[in-house]
């Protein structure tokens, strides 16, 4: 319930907020709820996810993205992620969420998120997506770029984000062969 009423107030929020780029960066603010902790009394691991999930569609509404995306029927799915995280956050700490896309590949667009407070990092992920249409058919990151206005700059993807997801590849065709 705590992430959908988040949702409902970051869409709200939208309306009225400034424009991104498509490819970011795109900075969200929360505050750590009550809901948000674990037995520590720090934000649990698994909210920061559902938090990134916000940082994502954030920057999808805000830079127009998402509306074009839904004509097509196309939607992105999480295949892969990964974090660090460096500090805790305490209940009720206000933390920036910076959300930029680092590139893509022919298959998959990766997504850096940055979670700032007080002016000191306290957990990054990077997060793979695959891009699909409600028919099942893959959806190329290229074909979503070109959706956008004017032409977009491909980033360069940087090396260890490319071997990165190259491992998570392999590591689960290893556990399929082991099935």
């Amino acid at each position: 319930m705590n992430m959908l009423l988040r949702l409902v107030v970051l869409a709200v929020k939208t309306v009225f907020g400034r424009r991104v780029h498509p490819l970011g960066p795109c900075y969200t603010n929360f505050r750590v709820a009550p809901t948000d902790l674990d037995l520590l009394g720090h934000m649990n691991n698994g909210v920061y996810f559902s938090i990134f999930d916000l940082g994502r569609i954030d920057l999808m509404l805000r830079s127009g993205l998402l509306r074009k995306l839904r004509p097509q029927g196309w939607y992105a799915v999480v295949t892969n992620e990964t974090g660090s995280f460096r500090r805790p956050l305490r209940p009720f700490r206000a933390f920036t969420l910076r959300t930029r896309i680092l590139g893509w590949d022919e298959r998959h667009l990766f997504m850096e998120h940055r979670a700032v407070s007080g002016g000191k990092l306290t957990t990054t992920a990077v997060i793979q997506l695959r891009f699909l249409s409600k028919t099942g058919e893959r959806v190329t990151p290229e074909q979503v770029a070109n959706l956008l206005p004017g032409p977009v700059e491909r980033p360069e993807l940087p090396e260890w984000v490319a071997q990165w997801s190259k491992a998570g590849h392999e590591h689960t065709r290893e556990l399929e062969r082991e099935m």
